[in-house]
């Protein structure tokens, strides 16, 4: 079953590409004591999420953060090069931080996986985007199917 709105984000352990290469970001630490936007994409580097999804949170993010947002993540079941290397590709910077979640477990524990095993993707995470205030989901955008309207920047940025 899907977690929504009202419900603490889970606790799990994801990575990020640094300096010093792939390191630990602690999604409690992620998300408590701020107010973050995350939306999650199936996969790095593909058609929609590299042509409308990331570059709309780009284009948008000073508006988003004007909101008061602290930070806005970026979320594939990717590993930490992969989004690291798309981040540097989309011009990302420091508006949106780029998250792995190479295992899986952050999406599965969302109740947000998909299958993709065939377009020879394996288990992704569903397209969505949420509001997150101090750890607790205030919205929670999914797509239905190959849709892409719920999660875009420009409603999140209209919903905050």
């Amino acid at each position: 079953m899907a977690i929504s709105a009202g419900d603490k984000v889970p606790s799990t352990t994801l990575m990020e590409m640094t300096a010093e290469g792939p390191g630990p970001v602690n999604s409690d630490e992620l998300f408590n004591g701020k107010k973050v936007v995350l939306f999650a994409v199936p996969g790095a580097f593909t058609p929609l999420c590299s042509g409308q999804h990331l570059p709309g949170f780009i284009n948008n993010a000073d508006a988003i953060l004007a909101k008061g947002v602290d930070t806005i993540v970026c979320l594939s079941v990717n590993d930490a090069f992969v989004m690291g290397a798309w981040g540097e590709a989309q011009g990302a910077g420091d508006k949106v931080r780029m998250v792995a979640d190479g295992n899986g477990e952050f999406t599965a524990a969302m109740g947000l996986e998909m299958d993709g095993s065939g377009f020879g993707l394996g288990t992704r995470s569903q397209r969505y985007a949420m509001i997150v205030d101090n750890g607790v989901i205030s919205q929670l955008n999914v797509e239905e199917g190959r849709n892409f309207e719920a999660s875009k920047a420009e409603t999140i940025l209209a919903a905050l």
